[in-house]
């Protein structure tokens, strides 16, 4: 199966006294594979966004398998789980690249709301076709 691919590479910033990477951080990479996701393959819903679009994380979560340091290389895989009215679901795999192999080291799972401002609030809308089409290829 298909998945789009970001690369990291982890930072001290990034980890905690014991030199580990901070849990939260596998949160903020899936954040940023997502926006370099839409800056490739979709950035027409960039310009959506500036009139009104709004792309809500209503769950996220991540299971760790292995610890990560820094200087490691990672590769955050994102696939579409699925789509529900204006819901998507996306998958998440964070692999450890080293010495030409890989290491399976968590794995995560985002559901995005499509909402749109109207005054003060958010309501419920569409998926944009153009988001649909790029995703497609990553079902």
């Amino acid at each position: 199966m298909k998945a789009y691919e970001h690369r990291h590479l982890v930072g001290f910033e990034e980890t905690n006294l014991v030199g580990n990477v901070y849990y939260v951080n596998h949160l903020r990479w899936q954040g940023r594979a997502r926006e370099m996701f839409l800056r490739e393959h979709a950035p027409e819903i960039l310009e959506e966004l500036a009139r009104g679009l709004a792309l809500a994380t209503v769950r996220c979560s991540c299971d760790y398998l292995a610890e990560l340091e820094a200087f490691d290389e990672i590769a955050v895989r994102m696939r579409l789980g699925g789509i529900v009215q204006n819901r998507i679901t996306l998958l998440f795999e964070y692999w450890r690249l080293k010495d030409g192999g890989e290491e399976l080291v968590a794995r995560g799972e985002q559901v995005v709301a499509c909402m749109r401002r109207e005054g003060g609030r958010a309501v419920p809308t569409q998926i944009p076709g153009a988001l649909r089409e790029a995703l497609k290829p990553y079902a």
